[in-house]
């Protein structure tokens, strides 16, 4: 698609608001979870909202990053690889983004030298100003277009100052000057740090983050101070002043127990109410009910379970933040607390008596993965789970590795293993998709997105989807090879869930384990707060009642 000013055209009445943020001192202040909030206080309100991220990195996607560099990489319906924050949008405001709501600067600058080449800018010197940054703004603006929205909340990644993200502040910046004042809302977000030995709180750093911001032309409508308790009114002064805004636009985002509790107290302080009359929207009550109780259920929960999640990307928690929050999630609808440990997996490779160590805990949770590193970790923890009956969830290489544990160790396939981890194995149970043989370019050509899937009736899996037929989202190169699918079925592994044309196996699990679950998709992805996707549903009520010395699994 070529993107110009012109080409984009509002069909409604009433005029896109559009929302944007920005953050400054340092990274990870928590721009998506206010942007997320933002959203959520908008909708409590009954207005319609999208969100985009931008991430001013040159990658055209995540899509080829390895999660240590930048988090999980986020799935989108239309199979878009995206960036962690489109998950805690899609959470927060229950939203089913599209890969067009993450902007890149590799994307943005592969469209404008795609339209170089083409001709389309008729000989002209091609420049960041105006070329790229009316690229940026015409996606923001389809955006806008495609979603029938009243709000769009545009999060600009990285922080206030950074090279890479100035022609995105460029852009912003000159969005106000086509939609206008009242139209455009700025939101900068910094950090106010407490000193640990006078215990002051220090505005400085927030004030050279906004004389940064003002530099580069943008005046911030409203300032969200990021601190480890609510700001005093010294500190709100101070704020209010040096960045030339009325103190009652002033905000803090203070620690919480969790997250989804950031909407509630932002709006407490006046902020929902406050971008309603700054953008001209209605004044309208807010509505928090259902928000509410999910969010009491993870604060007063009734019980705990401790799940032991064997990764190799254990290191870093934003590596696997989608399902770190489905488990959360599935734990509210139980009222559970779930106390999640990150345990590498090559811990069990080096001290195989390790693994004994999963008897202390309520279940076991063996995530994705890539490559060799760590695999045969997993597959002793999953032996574990599998012989000592604890509750067992594996998503996509977790369950490829549970296909493969079951073939060595139940079928008696000696060296059983996936070919992407050795090539030659004599019993290659997981193997390379026949459509995947031959590809080269590594970014966006794995089988991706949302598919279909038909579940076999009296099975576990039809229990908790309660349907014959489900979407889940994707992302993998590998699957099930069924030449060994005879085999495994007759030795008592039951695959509940395939593709359409029944040729991909999709959901596995064993009737004689008191839990015992895997799939090849992510349902972490389609997970909601109030709404769990059901295999994270079924695991975390299986581990509670497990604990509980129920004799099965008692499913709603």
């Amino acid at each position: 698609m070529n993107f110009t000013e012109k080409d984009v055209t509002y069909p409604r009445q009433r005029k896109v608001k559009y929302v944007f943020v920005t953050g400054g001192v340092l990274s990870s202040v928590g721009k998506g979870v206010i942007t997320s909030s933002i959203g959520r206080m908008l909708q409590a309100r009954d207005f319609k909202v999208t969100a985009v991220k931008i991430d001013p990195y040159v990658n055209v996607d995540a899509g080829t990053m390895n999660p240590y560099m930048h988090g999980e990489v986020y799935v989108t319906d239309d199979g878009g690889e995206t960036d962690l924050d489109l998950g805690g949008y899609e959470r927060f405001l229950d939203l089913n983004l599209k890969k067009e709501n993450n902007i890149t600067t590799g994307i943005v600058f592969k469209a404008v030298i795609e339209k170089e080449r083409r001709g389309n800018f008729l000989g002209r010197c091609v420049q960041i100003v105006p070329h790229v940054t009316n690229e940026i703004k015409s996606r923001i603006r389809t955006v806008a277009k495609h979603s029938d929205v009243d709000v769009v909340l545009t999060e600009v990644g990285g922080t206030v100052g950074d090279i890479e993200g100035l022609p995105f502040l460029e852009a912003i910046r000159q969005m106000r000057l086509k939609e206008g004042y009242e139209n455009t809302l700025y939101v900068h977000i910094a950090l106010v740090p407490i000193l640990d030995i006078t215990r002051e709180m220090k505005t400085k750093p927030l004030q050279h983050s906004v004389n940064e911001l003002r530099r580069i032309g943008i005046q911030p409508d409203i300032i969200v101070a990021r601190c480890t308790k609510m700001i005093n009114s010294e500190a709100l002064r101070k704020i209010a002043l040096f960045g030339t805004i009325p103190e009652n636009a002033v905000f803090c985002s203070y620690n919480v127990n969790t997250i989804y509790q950031v909407p509630l107290i932002l709006d407490k302080q006046g902020m929902g109410d406050f971008i309603c009359r700054r953008l001209g929207l209605p004044q309208r009550e807010s509505d928090y009910k259902e928000w509410t109780v999910f969010v009491n259920n993870l604060l007063d929960p009734e019980n705990e379970v401790k799940v032991a999640l064997v990764g190799k990307y254990a290191g870093l928690e934003d590596s696997y933040i989608s399902m770190n929050e489905a488990l959360k999630i599935a734990g509210a609808t139980c009222r559970t607390k779930v106390v999640v440990q990150y345990i590498e997996a090559e811990k069990f490779e080096k001290n195989p008596k390790e693994v004994e160590m999963l008897r202390n805990f309520n279940g076991v949770f063996v995530p994705y993965g890539f490559g060799p590193r760590g695999t045969e970790g997993k597959i002793m923890a999953i032996k574990f789970a599998r012989e000592n009956n604890i509750p067992f969830l594996g998503i996509c290489y977790g369950f490829q590795m549970a296909v493969t544990e079951f073939a060595r160790h139940v079928c008696h396939l000696e060296n059983a293993n996936s070919t992407e981890i050795n090539p030659n194995t004599p019993h290659p149970v997981i193997d390379l998709m026949p459509e995947q043989r031959g590809i080269e370019n590594k970014g966006a050509t794995m089988r991706l997105g949302a598919h279909k899937i038909i579940v076999k009736p009296d099975t576990t899996a039809y229990t908790l989807y309660r349907n014959r037929e489900i979407y889940e989202r994707h992302r993998h190169r590998f699957e099930v090879n069924l030449d060994y699918l005879a085999r495994m079925e007759k030795n008592g592994l039951v695959f509940s869930g395939r593709s359409t044309d029944g040729r991909r196996m999709e959901i596995l699990e064993l009737p004689n384990r008191f839990f015992f679950f895997a799939s090849q998709f992510h349902g972490e992805f389609k997970s909601r707060p109030g709404r769990p996707d059901p295999e994270y549903y079924g695991f975390i009520k299986a581990c509670l009642d497990k604990k509980l010395g129920k004799t099965k699994p008692e499913f709603r």
